[in-house]
Parts: C-alpha cells; structure tokens; sequence
C-alpha cells in the first residue's frame, strides 16, 4: 500500500512541478508520476529530508528537484 501511496504523493509532486514550471500542460500523468518519483529522489539527495512528509517523501525538498529536474529535461529537449 506504501508503494500506492507514493506513487499519488510522486503525480502530485510532478503536477505541481509542472505547473509551477508552466510544462505542465504538456506532461501527462506517467510522466507527471516519473518526475514526482525521480524528483523526490533528487531533491532529497541535494537538500536532504526536511519539512513535512508524505509517503516517505519530504515535500518541499521534492518539490524543488522535481522543479530542477523538469527545468533541465525541458532545456534539453528544447535544444534538441
């Protein structure tokens, strides 16, 4: 069930993330899911488990690298 849970927590990260970023009109939910997921992981990694938590997930630091993480796909794709 923890897995559910972090998959929800990770497409509403990803949503956030996108729209923040104005990207989130052209992400669907998978990849909305996969930049929640892989952003959380990033942003952890850089800034550490701080803040609230939801599905083992700390929100702001998650938040942030799934921001940093859609900003650098977007470069890249946008120089492709």
């Amino acid at each position: 069930m923890g897995f559910v849970w972090a998959i929800i927590v990770g497409a509403i990260i990803g949503a956030i993330a996108g729209a923040i970023t104005n990207n989130g009109k052209s992400m669907g939910w998978i990849a909305n899911i996969v930049a929640g997921l892989v952003g959380s992981a990033l942003g952890q990694a850089l800034l550490g488990s701080w803040g609230p938590s939801l599905a083992g997930m700390a929100i702001i630091p998650s938040l942030i690298g799934a921001i940093i993480l859609i900003l650098i796909i977007s470069i890249i794709v946008n120089q492709i």
